[in-house]
């Protein structure tokens, strides 16, 4: 298997140059368009690094995912999880992190790299309350460079269509992956049977 282990043998590869269109995007700040992006979407995947390792979490609010504070700052709420808190550990320990927004229905997706510090502030707090409910910390998105990501990923996943989806019987459940995983001590179909109702009682 040949490996490409240095910069120069990589970029012949991918030569020429990107285009103008490919750099020029890139900006510091949210322009008026790139602050429309944010707001339509309702889901991004979080990448961050920590002593071990690299980890990627998704988030989705249609209520807002993020609050736009000004151009160079996001406010991302940590809504209800399963308390693992992979990001924030990681966070408090390495600011470095990375957004990727989906918005349903657009090829294009949008990239924010940056900084990000978690804030247990309440006032804060309290204006991202849904449902009378408050996330216990926000994480504060510092960005550094932002752009928006051509539609052909999107489109080659056909991730939009209908004729795409997958039908989610004829993947294995959460509870029979546990089982497998746990050999039974955790997980099975009690597990399924009440998820729906354990999720509705615990979105927020």
């Amino acid at each position: 298997m040949a490996i490409i282990d240095t910069l120069e043998a990589l970029e012949a590869i991918y030569s020429p140059a990107p285009v103008a269109a490919s750099t020029a995007k890139v900006s510091d700040r949210l322009t008026p368009d790139y602050r429309r992006l944010v707001e339509a979407s309702p889901f991004l995947a979080l990448a961050t690094v920590g002593p071990e390792g690299l980890d990627c979490s998704p988030r989705g609010d249609a209520h807002g995912l993020v609050t736009i504070a000004d151009d160079r700052t996001l406010i991302l709420p940590d809504r209800r999880g399963n308390n693992r808190i992979d990001s924030l550990r990681n966070i408090v320990r390495d600011p470095r992190v990375a957004l990727l927004f989906l918005i349903p229905g657009s090829g294009t997706t949008f990239r924010v790299n940056g900084r990000a510090a978690i804030s247990a502030d309440a006032d804060l707090l309290a204006g991202l309350a849904v449902d009378g409910k408050t996330p216990r910390t926000a994480v504060i998105v510092t960005i550094e460079e932002c752009y928006f990501q051509c539609a052909r990923a999107v489109m080659r996943a056909g991730l939009w269509n209908a004729e795409a989806q997958v039908d989610a019987k004829s993947l294995p459940s959460a509870g029979a992956m546990l089982a497998s995983i746990t050999d039974g001590e955790v997980g099975g179909p009690t597990y399924d049977e009440t998820w729906p109702a354990r999720a509705a009682a615990s979105m927020w």
